[in-house]
């Protein structure tokens, strides 16, 4: 007990380097949670919630300029919102940045605004996914705040999409990989850069975390759904699978999967009724196929824009650094390849050193001719 007082008090000790007008703060990811197979010291993923995201970047240009990549910082605050606000997933990234206690973080920046949204509608399943998982929060959002009810609603989603995916008997952990998996299926850089078993390593460690988030919100799934009382993670649950519940399910679901459902059903741009499209495809055997499609194109393109826009926010040295640590990290978990694990991680390390080296060569090259 003490020491988890004492991690979230270095934790929140990080907060003092940055402007104060922040509405809701958490930290997630490795460096903040155990996962399997990481014994390394991780950086540390932090994401800002701000109401004013131009006053918000303003005011942290002014205490930490180095923080942004060139040239943005000398584009201005208000360039930088308008990056934020419309490219990728309304996420603006200052990433490989040292705490004044060494600490290596990556930290996001969003509006209040695009938050509460991508947590009620899932337009990018983005922010909304990192909060499906345990997270530490290190700002609570005010009691009566749109944000503390949209997070509730956002684990609600996540709850009758699981069971819209699982079949009628699973257990427990099962339950929990797929609610952890929703904003990974579809994830282009699970493809290349990403850990395999990285839902698999996320969830195992923190069944305890996932119980404790979710008690409160399973328990108004009693009518369908049979959690065992039991300590035993393998013991198998049963779900009501009827057309009738399916379709109750279908109903609740987030605005931008169901229109998806929709045009998926229909061919087309929603012309039909939803709640006749949505009936239909409850009573559909390849429910849970259509369903998982429509989620893998809302993951895909949120991940495909936000990684692009982070070339841009990050700058090329660092972009090269964190890209080639994510290789490193997924060759590292694919030891069952026939190169060594020393030779590929070195090989990883050695082309980053190359990359890096050039640019620093070129940036002075471009320094002595402007002397000349």
């Amino acid at each position: 007990m003490l020491e988890k007082i004492s991690e979230l008090s270095n934790l929140r000790r990080i907060l003092n380097e940055f402007p104060k007008n922040i509405k809701f703060c958490f930290a997630y990811g490795s460096g903040a949670f155990k996962q399997l197979n990481n014994h390394d010291n991780k950086m540390l993923d932090l994401i800002f919630v701000v109401q004013n995201a131009n006053k918000w970047h303003a005011d942290n240009i002014k205490l930490n300029p180095k923080h942004y990549a060139m040239p943005l910082r000398y584009l201005g605050y208000k360039f930088i919102t308008n990056v934020q606000e419309n490219w990728g997933a309304k996420m603006y990234y200052n990433t490989l940045v040292k705490t004044v206690t060494g600490q290596t973080i990556k930290y996001g920046v969003t509006s209040d605004i695009s938050l509460i949204e991508d947590l009620l509608d899932w337009n990018d399943l983005y922010i909304a996914g990192r909060l499906h998982k345990p997270v530490e929060v290190l700002i609570e959002p005010n009691e009566h705040s749109q944000i503390r009810m949209a997070l509730v609603q956002n684990l609600h989603s996540a709850v009758r999409t699981a069971l819209l995916l699982l079949p009628e008997h699973f257990t427990e952990i099962d339950f929990y990989k797929v609610i952890a998996g929703l904003s990974y299926s579809g994830d282009f850089r699970m493809i290349f850069g990403e850990n395999k078993e990285k839902v698999h390593n996320i969830v195992v460690p923190q069944l305890e975390n996932f119980k404790e988030l979710y008690a409160p919100i399973l328990q108004h799934y009693e009518q369908y759904i049979d959690f065992p009382k039991s300590e035993q993670m393998t013991v198998m649950c049963q779900q009501d699978t009827n057309p009738a519940t399916k379709i109750h399910h279908l109903n609740q679901l987030p605005r931008t999967p169901q229109i998806k459902l929709v045009r998926a059903w229909s061919l087309g741009p929603r012309s039909k009724d939803t709640e006749d499209c949505l009936r239909a495809i409850a009573h559909d055997p390849e429910c849970c196929e259509i369903l998982e499609r429509c989620l893998k194109e809302i993951v895909w393109k949120s991940s495909v824009t936000q990684s692009l826009k982070g070339i841009v926010t990050a700058g090329f040295v660092k972009s090269i650094k964190y890209s080639g640590a994510k290789i490193k990290k997924m060759l590292q978990s694919n030891s069952e390849t026939s190169i060594p694990l020393e030779s590929k991680s070195q090989k990883i390390s050695n082309l980053v050193d190359t990359v890096v080296k050039k640019q620093t060569e070129a940036k002075d090259t471009d320094k002595r001719l402007e002397y000349k």
